[in-house]
């Protein structure tokens, strides 16, 4: 089950329709994602503090509170609050996931690295895309869409593929769970860096940003 878009609206449109039907905060940020953003969006398992026994009833789960749920549909790029509202009723409570590997890739970092690269990126001028912050202390930055195929790559070339880094690149196959959502019961995530309507061409190549994140993650390692 899919859902494309019921014409194209602006932000200010879009803002004034989500208080006007005064919908589930989970609703709100999907449509705001698949209809500002562009993103897929995915129902995800929640996991419930101190346990955290995953929603998804497998008490042998590998990723409790942390994975799509299985069967549920993709709420795709474009989709109206309606349509979210109706997608996300038949899992109420579920977990806002989005899936990697369409319309960007993901290089994760360790929180600390993740804030003091954005610091320096911002003073260089670089081009940023979002970077959400999870409560298990991981940063994550969102990139071009092919960075986690051709990471190993990007590291031999920068001259950090022996390094011992705290740094890896998520990509097709793979999801992150998005505000306002927790994940694995651990608590929420948040917005390190939230998207913007200002940022032209979408999430940036990672080569512009990988430099960076490698040189403060060989630092904090040590």
């Amino acid at each position: 089950m899919g859902f494309t878009i019921g014409g194209s609206r602006g932000t200010r449109e879009f803002r004034s329709g989500v208080r006007r039907r005064g919908r589930t905060t989970e609703c709100t940020a999907v449509a705001e994602y698949t209809g500002l953003w562009g993103w897929d969006v995915v129902p995800g398992a929640r996991a419930a503090a101190p346990a955290r026994d995953c929603s998804c009833g497998d008490r042998g789960c590998p990723a409790p509170g942390a994975h799509p749920l299985a069967f549920a549909p993709t709420v795709r790029a474009g989709a109206t609050l309606d349509e979210v509202t109706e997608a996300w009723g038949e899992y109420p409570g579920a977990a806002v996931l989005l899936p990697v590997g369409r319309s960007f890739d993901v290089i994760e970092v360790s929180e600390e690295a993740g804030r003091r690269a954005l610091v320096r990126l911002e003073r260089m001028g670089l081009p940023l895309g979002p970077v959400i912050g999870t409560p298990d202390g991981r940063a994550q930055f969102f990139v071009a869409p092919g960075a986690a195929a051709g990471l190993p790559q990007l590291l031999y070339r920068m001259g950090w593929d022996d390094a011992d880094l705290d740094l890896r690149a998520l990509g097709e196959g793979t999801s992150v769970t998005a505000p306002p959502s927790d994940r694995a019961g651990l608590g929420p995530v948040c917005w390190l860096r939230p998207p913007a309507l200002d940022t032209p061409g979408g999430p940036p190549q990672a080569r512009l940003l990988l430099g960076t994140l490698a040189y403060l993650c060989h630092r904090f390692r040590r």
